[in-house]
């Protein structure tokens, strides 16, 4: 990259480890999505279809501004995603937006909330993992990274669980062996292979900041299941896509990320794709 065309990185805001991301893919009219596509980026799309995704994972070594918070080192998230994009002259920035954000921590769901305005909450999350050939329990582990021998075609499964008894619902995915590097040209690579956050901000500004991390290796899921009633959380529309059969479902094993501070978008990208240009582009 030349330098007249690089720009300085933000400040490194939070460091990580994310950790057994199992992932469920929805297609979704792209209709609903608009409304939450914050201004200055738009909709990105796969061979056509606009998805989303359910995610659950393990937040682990957890610093902010390099230091430890006492209690919030380590926790479960489950969010609930879009895809959208941003062309810069730097080329195409390829993003998320978070519909919505679920830990078990109020001081996470705080901070989140007042830093970057994403849209988090507070409720129960808890998680089941026997991921074949590791050790996932980070109080068991003896250094290293976790890995352990598992004989081939080793079964395992990973599991996590948000919401209040009686309304609880749960996301998992079995696999087999060994993960394997991302293919080219996939859904699943575009599906992990996204690098910035996008948030609307109260004043319908849009924050934009940069998460770095290596790419992930991934299991395909031999079986995926998303149990419960997700209407009462993720509303009625989007709740008659998330009750269909998801289009693809993956484990990641994840690795070390680094989120940079937010940076505000300038009101010259402040662009909303339009509910005429998605119907035109679909027709198209």
């Amino acid at each position: 990259m030349s330098a007249a065309v690089e720009t300085r990185k933000a400040p490194v805001f939070l460091t990580a480890a994310w950790r057994w991301l199992v992932m469920l893919n929805f297609e979704v009219d792209r209709r609903l999505l608009l409304p939450h596509v914050p201004r200055g980026t738009e909709l990105d799309l796969w061979q056509g279809r606009a998805l989303v995704s359910l995610v659950g994972f393990r937040f682990l070594d957890t610093r902010i501004r390099g230091c430890v918070v006492p209690g919030h080192r380590c926790f479960d998230e489950v969010n609930l995603r879009l895809y959208v994009r941003r062309e810069t002259a730097e080329g195409c920035r390829r993003g998320v937006v978070f519909l919505k954000e679920v830990v078990p921590l109020w001081t996470v769901a705080w901070v989140a909330r007042r830093v970057y305005q994403e849209n988090y909450i507070t409720l129960p999350v808890s998680h089941d993992l026997r991921i074949p050939g590791y050790v996932c329990d980070e109080n068991r582990r003896k250094g290293g990274d976790g890995r352990t021998d598992a004989p081939e075609g080793t079964i395992g499964h990973a599991w996590y669980r948000w919401g209040r008894r009686g309304a609880e619902l749960e996301i998992g995915v079995t696999v087999e062996g060994r993960p394997q590097p991302l293919i080219p040209g996939t859904e699943v690579e575009f599906i992990t292979e996204h690098y910035w956050g996008y948030t609307r901000q109260r004043d319908e500004s849009t924050l934009e900041y940069e998460v770095e991390h290596p790419p992930w290796n991934v299991w395909p899921a031999l079986r995926a299941e998303f149990s419960g009633d997700p209407a009462p959380l993720y509303g009625s529309e989007l709740a008659v896509a998330l009750r269909q059969p998801p289009c693809s479902a993956f484990l990641a094993d994840g690795s070390t990320v680094c989120v940079r501070r937010g940076v505000r978008l300038p009101p010259s990208a402040r662009k909303t794709v339009t509910l005429s240009a998605a119907i035109q582009g679909e027709q198209e």
